[in-house]
């Protein structure tokens, strides 16, 4: 089969290396254009939670995945006054994986390349060519936008965990501890921004002690923390629905709809946004079917998809800031009225 129409993908994360990857192994001729390198790290919770096996085989994943790490439950402290011991001990109904994105985008970018592919890393797209054209995918992450919220993230050894994941809700913050392949813990935090001068590792210490969480910070101040693997992001913000771009333009990934990260779902569906892409793609690729329409069955299929997890998750995430709202969801939860299977399900 022959594909006339080459792609171009603008961004190569998750979104854009499965994507590409995917059209190559089709014969389809792809470009991608990513601003970073590889290997590299990610502000990340590296836990992937609702990644079917149907996706992994649609996109042929399973290879990059192969010792990644199989997480069951999850231990929520809520408030400071659940320092030491869980408020509650949530067993998911499927396993999550335990990946870090240094090793994941950069296995996808080799097998991307191995089969054909052309991978344009430290290449910014040009902004002036972001016009929407034929063929051309933007799968360029987060949109930029006014936040007060602050990613923050580093790897951690000597760190013992109470389950598979630690959730830790704090004053305006949040944050997750979970094993990677590699054997280190995995620390990524969603913080309200404070003035605080430091860097790196003790940037996040201050973070976590700003927002009460002081034994978690303990905890890791003696554990030995990767400076190299450190990263932030600043002016994060998050989606209740997937955006609708511009008529003849195509956002996948991050770029058309961010979830909150205490889903554990925001790889998850990166991938999956890959996935609905791919056929309508191959039909463009294949000159059976117009841009315009592809950009539209693509759009209507993404909000299909993904409108119950993100509607869902928009109405939770403000109650894992507030310490008021927070120790109303401790006492329910101590009373067994907070539905964690129907949510989760609900926000996958």
């Amino acid at each position: 089969m022959t594909f006339p129409r080459p792609i171009e993908i603008i961004g190569g994360g998750l979104a854009g290396l499965s994507l590409g990857l995917a059209l190559r192994r089709a014969g389809v001729t792809v470009t991608i254009f990513e601003a970073g390198h590889y290997p590299r790290h990610r502000v990340c919770g590296e836990f992937i939670t609702g990644l079917s096996a149907a996706t992994i085989t649609t996109l042929g994943l399973a290879p990059y995945f192969s010792d990644a790490l199989h997480h069951r439950e999850v231990a929520w402290f809520i408030g400071a006054d659940a320092t030491t011991k869980p408020t509650r001990i949530q067993r998911l109904p499927s396993s999550a994986l335990g990946l870090s994105r240094h090793a994941l985008d950069h296995r996808l970018a080799t097998a991307f390349t191995a089969a054909g592919g052309v991978l344009l890393a430290n290449t910014r797209f040009p902004e002036t060519a972001t016009a929407s054209v034929p063929g051309r995918v933007f799968t360029t992450g987060r949109r930029r936008s006014r936040s007060l919220w602050l990613g923050l993230k580093i790897h951690a050894r000597d760190v013992t965990l109470t389950r598979d994941l630690e959730l830790h809700l704090g004053d305006h913050a949040y944050v997750g501890l979970a094993r990677v392949e590699d054997g280190s813990v995995n620390v990524c935090g969603l913080f309200r921004r404070r003035a605080l001068c430091a860097k790196g590792a003790n940037l996040l210490l201050g973070y976590l002690q700003a927002a009460g969480l002081t034994s978690l910070a303990a905890r890791l101040a003696t554990s030995e923390l990767a400076a190299d693997s450190f990263c932030a992001v600043a002016a994060v913000s998050f989606d209740g629905r997937v955006i609708a771009p511009p008529p003849g333009r195509m956002c996948l990934g991050d770029t058309c709809a961010l979830i909150p990260p205490f889903t554990g779902n925001g790889m998850a569906m990166a991938f999956q946004s890959a996935e609905t892409a791919l056929p309508p793609l191959l039909a463009y690729a294949r000159g059976t079917a117009a841009w315009s329409d592809t950009c539209e069955v693509i759009s209507r299929a993404l909000r299909r998809r993904f409108r119950l997890r993100l509607a869902s998750a928009a109405a939770v995430h403000p109650f894992l800031f507030s310490p008021p709202r927070q120790r109303v969801l401790s006492a329910l939860n101590r009373v067994r009225l907070v539905p964690l299977a129907p949510l989760y399900a609900a926000l996958h």
